[in-house]
């Protein structure tokens, strides 16, 4: 059985992470995080309103396509008993 060196560290060693035994964020990690939080939060909306804006663009510009220039052409014309009659292959009589 394997057991990892985080569940049975020493005081000492607990002491030098920046995280408790429960892994949550000991005081020293929540004080050297605090001056990154606004920076942070505004480089993260700054990325998700530009996300959106990419997502509503294409959207728009796809929906505002219309295909009247294609030309599509005919379906071939086929005769009843040409098409209803298997003359090659394994299906053939």
């Amino acid at each position: 059985m394997f057991v990892t060196k985080a569940l049975f560290a020493s005081p000492r060693e607990s002491q030098r992470s920046y995280y408790d035994a429960s892994m949550v964020q000991g005081k020293s990690m929540i004080r050297a995080r605090r001056p990154f939080v606004v920076k942070n939060a505004l480089t993260g909306l700054a990325i998700v309103g530009f996300t959106a804006a990419v997502y509503t663009y294409t959207i728009r510009a796809v929906a505002q396509d219309n295909f009247e220039d294609v030309k599509v052409p005919d379906a071939p014309v086929q005769s009843a008993k040409a098409s209803s009659q298997i003359t090659s292959g394994l299906l053939s009589k």
